[in-house]
């Protein structure tokens, strides 16, 4: 190339990388195509085209980027870290692990390779091999929350509570308005029995996001449990009025719920969410003693 086209390939390789910053992927894309046709020998040019498309949902063509990139480069692992990360969005699980297996090959203490790794591994239900994979990840990036909440998942399927809780007390620590892992955390406390100490991670959870059905659900499960009627019901009954249709049904087997049985208020409740209820007019400015 002489010193003009080596010009143009910088321009449309750097306005590439700004559309796609842009979230203008479509145009990133033009650019690349361009670009490619100059000097189809440019990785870094394949492998942000193959990020154009991973981001468009297009993991087919950002595989294919990426293989362009890998043989030109094949020790480039951004690229296999982000082939992985197609691969598992197409369910490909094992194919994403050895993509990944491949960016730690080149770059051992590759956070994001390690964590993206235990993401395919869980996907996989190879529990164990998720939560030394993240592990890994948390030794070269210790304050990524996002790890520490995936390795309680893991853990929690091992039925490793205690550690479950350990593992969201430091996602908390990290990322202290963390609403999922406040709310997970406070199943894991129910799980154990904790019903105290669940109510108080639900809270916080619904602090941060108040109309959470099944955060108001499980905490009505945890206040019945304890015989604290007025507030069980309260929380039942915000959790009916967003979600009768998966909550209704399953109030009415729960035997969490088994001291609330011979309660009217909780009849009346489960009634009043039923889809072949109809309120008689001469009742439907009464109250109920639940607002």
């Amino acid at each position: 190339m002489n010193y003009a086209q080596d010009m143009e390939v910088v321009f449309f390789f750097q306005k590439g990388l700004l559309l796609n910053k842009q979230k203008e992927y479509r145009r990133a894309i033009d650019c690349y195509d361009y670009l490619l046709t100059l000097q189809p020998d440019f990785a870094d040019a394949w492998y942000n085209r193959g990020n154009a498309f991973y981001h468009l949902g297009d993991y087919k063509a950002a595989i294919a980027s990426y293989d362009r990139a890998l043989e030109l480069e094949p020790g480039f692992p951004e690229a296999w870290n982000n082939r992985g990360s197609a691969l598992d969005d197409l369910h490909c699980y094992e194919e994403a692990i050895a993509s990944y297996d491949q960016a730690i090959k080149y770059s051992p203490d590759y956070a994001w390779a390690w964590y993206n790794r235990g993401i395919a591994q869980r996907n996989l239900g190879n529990y164990e091999a998720a939560i030394n994979s993240y592990d890994r990840a948390l030794e070269f990036k210790p304050d990524y929350h996002w790890a520490w909440y995936n390795r309680a998942l893991a853990l929690r399927q091992i039925n490793q509570l205690e550690k479950v809780i350990a593992s969201y007390d430091k996602a908390l620590e990290y990322c202290p308005n963390f609403e999922e892992a406040w709310a997970n955390r406070g199943n894991a406390l129910y799980q154990m029995g904790e019903f105290e100490a669940a109510i108080t991670s639900y809270n916080r959870a619904l602090e941060l996001r108040p109309n959470c059905s099944s955060t108001l659900y499980n905490r009505a499960c945890c206040y019945a449990l304890q015989g604290i009627a007025d507030l069980a019901l309260e929380s039942l009954r915000r959790a009916l009025e967003l979600n009768p249709e998966q909550y209704r049904e399953g109030a009415m087997a729960n035997s969490d719920f088994d001291s609330l049985r011979h309660d009217i208020r909780f009849t009346t409740l489960l009634n009043l969410h039923s889809p072949h209820f109809s309120t008689p007019s001469a009742l439907r400015n009464s109250k109920t003693g639940l607002d």
